[in-house]
C-alpha cells in the first residue's frame, strides 16, 4: 500500500494535524511518534483522521456571549455593546497577570494568568465601566441595551 497524503498539512513540532477541507482548517491533536525508519522522515506517522463535515466549518458564536481579549495592557474591544442577558468573557492573552474590576463592585475577577478567563452575565441595561486594578490605566466598558 502506498502512502498518500491528500488535503493535510502537518507540523511535527507541535503535534497538531490540520485538515484542509471546504476552504477551512480544522485541527485534531495527534501523537508525535519517536524517530524511526518505520515512521518515515521526521519521525511522524501521518494517519488520516477523517474528513471535515460539509458546510460552514466555522463554529457559531453563541448569541448570548461576547469575548473581550486582554493583551498588550489593553482590553479589546475597549467598548463592548451587548443585549441584556449577555455573558461577557475576558481572556488574558498577555504574558503578565491582569484582572477585571467594576468600580461599583458589580463584578470582580480573580487575578488572571495567561490564557485564563473570567465571565460575567449582564442582566440589566446600563453602562458598566471596568479596569485592571493591577494596572489602573487599563480601562474598558460594557454597554448593555
Amino acid at each position: 500500500m502506498k502512502n498518500r497524503i491528500v488535503g493535510y498539512v502537518a507540523w511535527a513540532a507541535t503535534g497538531l494535524m490540520m485538515t484542509l477541507a471546504t476552504g477551512a482548517l480544522t485541527g485534531t491533536a495527534i501523537a508525535v511518534t519517536a524517530h524511526g525508519a518505520e515512521h518515515g522522515a521526521g519521525g511522524m506517522r501521518v494517519v488520516r483522521i477523517g474528513d471535515a463535515p460539509p458546510g460552514d466549518d466555522t463554529p457559531a458564536a453563541a448569541a448570548d456571549s461576547k469575548q473581550v481579549v486582554v493583551d498588550n495592557f489593553s482590553f479589546t474591544p475597549a467598548t463592548a455593546a451587548v443585549p441584556v442577558g449577555t455573558t461577557v468573557t475576558w481572556t488574558n492573552h498577555d504574558d503578565i497577570p491582569h484582572n477585571v474590576v467594576s468600580p461599583e463592585q458589580k463584578f470582580k475577577s480573580p487575578v488572571l494568568d495567561t490564557n485564563e478567563t473570567f465571565s460575567h452575565t449582564f442582566a440589566a441595561a446600563g453602562t458598566y465601566k471596568y479596569y485592571c486594578s493591577i494596572h489602573p490605566r487599563m480601562t474598558g466598558q460594557v454597554v448593555v441595551r
